[in-house]
């Protein structure tokens, strides 16, 4: 089994993309050496938690594993490369309940929240009091934290507490709250042991809990986030609130302390009973969404099965590599779409699923990679990734979602927003005629939206359609792929038979194609061009050359996405591009 974690502290990664060497430091080090962002006493040198850990099992030994669908429901999918907006605040984590109040409240971990002249605490409530990520306006106040929030359940010199979800129903605000790993050096942040859930009715001033037991507890079902169903849970009218949770701990466990959570599970209970755990149901159903209900927790079954892992061939030590995708982030409905959006991440990667109902099917409509460390304020990715449903639009097709990080200069620890724009798939036909308009013009087609398989490692997709050949951008990473694509995807289906790769800057170990060839997206398959042909030939190593134009053309097709697709070249195993133009010619 390849391991999750390597000795190393600061790695030296590829060095010709910035122009000189830079350095990867990697998360598991930051987690051993951070002030600040975890209770500053790390514990004993011998763990002293009054629970064994469970025997972490890997699922990546078995031969097959199971994953979720490719959603067919959007067309075009973007998600801002970095936090475009920074609020005023300290903290990570952030999951939200809209109340009755029109107000937003939302808790975070490990900061002072909306009042940086106050304590730091491992847990604060705040009242969002005002305005809007795309207004670059939100306002806050801090209302409560620390033992007034939740208690400790677990060795407190090894545990704190972290918030993972929250509801409003009835006009009470509920919050769950789990017991998280706090150790020296790498245990920090491993494994989550337990968890309960707390009651506001004085809209997060005061919270009650039961102080004598949690209610979740020996691993199982202890990362709790509760389904956001709108403003006081408007949206739902069959008297229960839901909740999805993980078992083992919020995400990948680094260091295998517990097994990696692999299954998202979901519960209901009635509105009026949250706190009564003998109220609670858990899925027993399959992962086709067929319904069944069970009130013993060790017959449940998941919603949603992911055991794929990202960033397992690394081009060097990397910190941490081999991760399982599915982490505490959020679940939304969006109405309008009639939608119910999954928000999750991994060290690098944010992972995106819908379903048409609570419990499924769910299906996979992104995976949005960052690449791995250094990031930046302009690339970036980020964890504990939650989607308010105030904040998406009145079509449904933008969403403001919260994540963090605080690595290096990519520091965003606060509640920080980017966008996520969507287009629900609509089957059209091809009404184009022959032109010489460019079809990834903004100007000459519908919802025209930039794609690539990795990271665009600068931050820059905008560089495809821009009409500026002489720039660059590569999909360096730090991985070592097989295979490597850019191009475009539409709102409506287009008739084409000619692209034109501009290639962006060459680089000793990477930048260009070992192989190239067209694709056209139809009907969500993405298929070979027919009879293609390339002016002048494309060469398939780095004598491509930089900023210099390559025209392929194949028989008239059509499609509602288009890609040039191949394996990547070099020994970092990433290539670039300048712009990429399409025509029906």
């Amino acid at each position: 089994m390849k391991a999750k974690w390597k000795g190393a502290s600061v790695l030296v990664t590829s060095a010709v993309l910035l122009g000189s060497s830079f350095y990867n430091i990697s998360p598991l080090d930051a987690i051993a050496g951070i002030t600040g962002k975890i209770d500053q006493q790390y514990g004993k040198d011998k763990l002293n938690n009054n629970k064994p850990y469970p025997n972490a099992r890997k699922s990546n030994q078995r031969e097959t594993i199971v994953t979720p669908e490719e959603s067919t429901f959007f067309s075009t999918v973007s998600v801002e490369e970095n936090a475009s907006y920074r609020t005023a605040s300290d903290g990570d984590l952030w999951p939200a309940a809209w109340s009755d109040d029109d107000k937003l409240y939302a808790a975070n971990g490990d900061g002072k929240g909306f009042d940086l002249n106050g304590p730091w605490a491992d847990i604060v409530v705040n009242q969002i009091t005002g305005g809007h990520p795309a207004t670059r306006n939100i306002t806050g106040t801090r209302l409560s934290s620390g033992y007034q929030v939740g208690s400790v359940w677990n060795d407190p010199n090894e545990y704190n507490r972290k918030p993972t979800g929250m509801v409003s129903a009835g006009g009470n605000l509920y919050l769950a709250v789990q017991d998280l790993n706090k150790g020296g050096g790498w245990r920090a942040f491993n494994d989550a042991p337990s968890a309960t859930i707390l009651k506001s009715t004085d809209k997060g001033k005061t919270w009650t809990w039961d102080k004598e037991k949690p209610m979740f507890d020996d691993y199982i079902f202890t990362t709790i986030m509760f389904l956001d169903y709108g403003k006081d849970s408007e949206n739902n009218s069959d008297g229960y609130v839901y909740a999805y949770g993980l078992d083992y701990n919020w995400r990948d466990s680094f260091i295998d302390s517990v097994p990696d959570p692999t299954g998202l599970y979901l519960a209901r209970v009635p509105k009026d009973s949250i706190q009564d755990r003998s109220k609670w149901e858990f899925y027993s159903g399959d992962l086709k969404g067929e319904a069944k209900w069970t009130k013993n927790i060790k017959q449940k079954k998941p919603v949603l099965q992911d055991e794929r892992r990202v960033y397992s061939n690394t081009l060097s030590a990397t910190n941490p590599d081999n991760s399982t995708v599915l982490s505490q982030g959020s679940v939304v409905y969006n109405k309008p779409l009639n939608r119910y959006i999954y928000t999750s991440w991994t060290e690098f990667t944010f992972e995106f699923y819908e379903s048409p109902t609570p419990y499924g099917p769910w299906k996979r409509f992104l995976s949005k990679d960052f690449g791995v460390y250094p990031w930046n304020l302009n690339h970036n990715g980020g964890y504990g990734v939650v989607m308010p449903s105030k904040y998406i639009s009145d079509d449904g097709t933008e969403m403001w979602m919260n994540s963090n990080t605080f690595m290096g200069a990519a520091t965003v620890y606060n509640l920080a927003f980017r966008k996520l724009k969507v287009t629900p798939y609509v089957k059209t036909e091809p009404t184009n005629e022959s032109s010489d308009n460019n079809l990834a013009l903004p100007t000459n087609s519908k919802d025209v939206t930039p794609i690539s398989k990795y990271s665009a490692h600068f931050a820059n997709l905008k560089y495809l359609n821009d009409g500026n050949k002489n720039q660059s951008e590569d999909n360096w990473n730090g991985e070592r792929k097989q295979e490597d694509w850019w191009g475009y995807t539409w709102s409506q289906a287009y008739n084409m038979n000619k692209v034109v790769y501009t290639t962006g800057n060459m680089y000793p170990d990477g930048g260009w194609f070992d192989n190239i060839k067209v694709q056209v997206r139809q009907n969500f398959k993405w298929v070979d061009v027919e009879n293609l042909q390339g002016t002048p030939a494309y060469p398939n190593n780095n004598t491509a050359g930089r900023n210099q134009s390559y025209t392929f053309t194949f028989d008239k097709t059509w499609g509602d996405g288009v890609r040039i697709i191949g394996a990547p070249g070099g020994a970092a195993t990433f290539t670039s591009i300048g712009e990429l133009e399409v025509y029906n010619k």
